[in-house]
């Protein structure tokens, strides 16, 4: 049997009386792609930061690429990557001396690191000059570059902390590419987004809430998981809305009803039970497949709704 890249079991994580990561359990096989989603403070970057090796957790265990943290993680740290959503390179300094600073403190060989350096400019398709100020760079090629630099050791298991907040659409989809070809030659990759068409990308999603693991399952999974049932979107105009909420409260088989927009989505336990609704005059519904944003809404936003 493969050993997993990532294996956590009941990881906990206190900051004072604050418990960040409460008994979080989960396993990442090689080669995936493994999504965390979750609003602001719900602990992933936490949990991230503990893999990394930066953080030493109140209880439970973890190993990553095979090695457990009985070192203090210093092995650990020669197999992970880590790359944040903020630009975390010099900006006064050039490409090239960028990549040598780095190469440096992983005490890369200087001929290993001019090697490296070239095949990861030809793999993220740098097409500027290695003189040019990093600051001058476009904030899609900016990210791809943090990318190269995280990556210049060539680890097994690489995290990335948002790392296309701020990045224009173009260049978010440049970049999952990227990080297709990388699990395409063996890596694993473990990231946080806020943008659900890049949880979509994800092989598997760990949904989190308040330090806790709520829902692990491919998006397709999560989808099945939060709506069991139909979903519909119903506009009911904006003379609507009121005659509506007040009608569905207390419904039998109607599971759900979240605003989107200037519409509803609406769960419900089958479409009979949402057809005996009395809409209101001129409401126009239709059945619709629940998105990744109507899981988080659902799941996440919805319990403290």
């Amino acid at each position: 049997m493969t050993v997993p890249a990532v294996e956590v079991s009941r990881l906990t994580v206190r900051f004072g009386d604050f418990t960040a990561v409460d008994r979080v359990t989960f396993a990442v096989s090689r080669g995936e792609v493994f999504g965390f989603l979750g609003a602001n403070g719900a602990g992933k970057t936490t949990t991230i930061r503990v893999l990394c090796g930066l953080l030493v957790p109140a209880s439970g265990s973890a190993r990553v690429a095979g090695l457990t943290f009985a070192d203090g993680g210093r092995a650990i740290k020669t197999k992970v990557g880590y790359m944040s959503q903020r630009f975390t390179l010099y900006d006064d300094l050039t490409v090239q001396e960028n990549l040598d600073f780095a190469a440096g403190l992983r005490k890369i060989e200087p001929g290993e690191a001019r090697r490296r350096t070239r095949e990861l400019l030809d793999f993220i398709g740098f097409g500027h000059p290695s003189d040019a100020l990093a600051r001058d760079l476009p904030g899609g090629l900016k990210q791809e570059l943090a990318l190269a630099v995280s990556i210049l050791h060539d680890p097994e298991v690489l995290f990335l902390d948002e790392p296309t907040a701020g990045v224009a659409p173009a260049g978010r989809a440049r970049f999952w590419e990227l990080i297709r070809r990388l699990t395409g030659s063996g890596k694993t990759v473990i990231v946080t987004t806020h943008h659900m068409d890049e949880a979509e990308r994800c092989d598997r999603i760990a949904l989190m809430r308040a330090g806790r693991l709520i829902a692990l399952d491919s998006p397709s999974g999560l989808k099945r998981q939060a709506f069991p049932g139909p979903l519909f979107e119903l506009d009911c105009g904006p003379t609507g809305r009121q005659a509506f909420l007040d009608s569905w409260r207390g419904r039998p088989g109607i599971l759900s009803a979240a605003p989107y927009g200037m519409r509803f989505h609406v769960a419900a336990e089958s479409e009979q039970a949402f057809r005996a609704v009395a809409l209101p005059e001129g409401a126009a519904a239709r059945r619709i497949e629940p998105s990744l944003e109507d899981v988080f809404l659902k799941l996440v936003e919805g319990q403290d709704r």
